[in-house]
């Protein structure tokens, strides 16, 4: 029975774990795909990095920060709308829908997420640049690295880490504005006032993205990424994958073919492909889990065949069905599959957002006793009701009582303000007079509503407990 999946490349030979590890300096290379890139790595840093500082209508005539996860208060605000903990279920579909999106985009495109938008590929790009600038392009950076440590070297690495740490620090700060108002955190780092907590988190992102970014770099995504470790699974021979062309560059000859040469490949063997790698593969040897999908190599490879007036797309992107010769086919079951779920799940999502009541009631009744008997004999139950407005503005909301003819309660159906994001919490009892009534236990049905929205409208049950007769 033939695999539908795509064969990956294996060394035959042991790697140790601890083997020494060679530095990777990966040469600069300019075409559409790293435009491309480059804009989708700013978007990614710049949204990162921008996006706490942005403000939002609080729906009182303020303001507040846009993007803000509350953790003490239990709010969770994003943009106009505000979660709560009571509203976890639609993470669980969020969260759902985004791994939806990762295996379809996987299924179709192979792993595209790692080289245009992962963050660890984004910090790092970053990190790299900052080197370049630093240390010069490859060529010097090798050169540097195996010259003895003199004054010039001391001062250019030192440089290229303190700008590695600023902008590390950069990161933990803003990572910690996303769960205190950003501009107060500023104030209070500048001023030695930051809470404990808040440090040791600054320092953890701090430290984990100068070590991710810095130093371990395409580790990540060779030894420790999962992502890179399943694609095998989820790739299969019509995934858009970067591939090189066999048939067409081999056999390779170094340099550039004369015309009088024939059955030589189009390949020249520069190594231009392994020199703009990040994680320094050789796409020539096929696919391996290594490769995130940056296209470096097919920027490098084009621009090499332009200049010795060849053709482009010795290494492109492309399916394994293509280059064999046979057709690719987009609408198979997995792809078709995938599809259908994300569909579902994002409508799921959309539907909770468009009909979510942002009104909130917990009913709790005083377990203590199961009824008591007033002075006046009046049978009661006691009841603790929380009530909570879950948007950015300030509601009118009507509490009212659904039960038994002759239970009653003592201050009846109630009008309530309440800013937004409040909690109230009302004392509630209800009761009725043996001697007049004639009352069982049964259920009770507390109705909590917008005066102004006759949509937002919850309805709790709780018991009410009367002695047996």
């Amino acid at each position: 029975m033939n695999d539908p999946r795509i064969p990956m490349q294996e060394d035959p030979e042991w790697i140790s774990l601890y083997s020494k590890r060679d530095a990777i300096h990966p040469r600069a290379v300019h075409g559409r795909f790293q435009q491309l890139r480059d804009v989708t790595v700013w978007a990614t840093l710049g949204g990162y990095l921008l996006l706490p500082w942005l403000q939002w209508p609080d729906g009182d005539g303020g303001w507040r920060q846009a993007v803000l996860f509350d953790l003490p208060g239990r709010q969770f605000h994003i943009f106009g709308v505000t979660f709560w903990p009571q509203d976890f279920i639609l993470l669980s579909w969020l969260l759902i829908s985004l791994a939806f999106a990762l295996f379809l985009v996987t299924v179709l495109a192979g792993r595209v997420y790692c080289g245009y938008v992962c963050p660890q590929t984004t910090w790092t790009r970053f990190f790299t640049w900052i080197e370049k600038i630093t240390e010069g392009d490859r060529h010097a950076r090798i050169r540097l690295d195996k010259s003895p440590w003199h004054r010039k070297k001391i001062l250019r690495r030192g440089s290229k880490h303190i700008l590695w740490w600023m902008l590390a620090s950069l990161t933990g700060i803003t990572f910690v504005g996303y769960f205190t108002p950003i501009g107060d955190l500023l104030l209070r780092a500048f001023t030695w006032e930051l809470g404990q907590w808040e440090i040791i988190w600054i320092a953890f992102f701090t430290g984990a993205t100068y070590v991710n970014a810095g130093w371990l770099r395409e580790q990540v995504c060779i030894y420790m990424c999962p992502y890179a470790r399943f694609q095998s699974v989820m790739f299969d021979r019509n995934t858009l994958i970067v591939s090189y062309d066999t048939e067409r560059g081999e056999p390779r000859k170094r340099g550039r073919r004369k015309e009088e040469e024939s059955g030589i490949g189009d390949c020249i063997d520069c190594e231009l492909c392994v020199q703009v790698c990040p994680t320094g593969i050789d796409i020539r040897e096929g696919l391996q889990y290594e490769c995130i999908g940056c296209a470096a190599c097919v920027d490098a490879c084009d621009a090499v065949m332009k200049q010795v007036d060849l053709p482009v797309g010795l290494i492109r992107y492309t399916t394994e069905n293509a280059l064999q010769g046979r057709p690719t086919d987009w609408f198979r079951p997995r792809l078709l599959s995938y599809g259908a779920m994300l569909l579902i799940m994002v409508s799921v999502l959309g539907y909770a957002l468009a009909t979510r009541v942002p009104l909130g009631i917990d009913v709790m009744r005083d377990r203590g006793q199961l009824y008591r008997t007033a002075s006046d004999g009046m049978i009661e139950n006691s009841y603790q009701l929380v009530v909570m407005n879950r948007s950015q503005q300030t509601r009118d909301i009507r509490l009212s009582l659904q039960a038994a003819d002759g239970l009653h309660w003592q201050h009846g159906e109630q009008q309530i303000q309440l800013p937004a994001g409040a909690t109230r919490t009302l004392p509630i009892t209800l009761a009725y007079d043996p001697y007049t009534d004639q009352v069982s236990t049964g259920p009770v049905w507390f109705i909590l509503e917008d005066q102004h929205n006759v949509r937002y409208r919850l309805r709790r049950e709780s018991r009410f407990i009367a002695p047996a007769h």
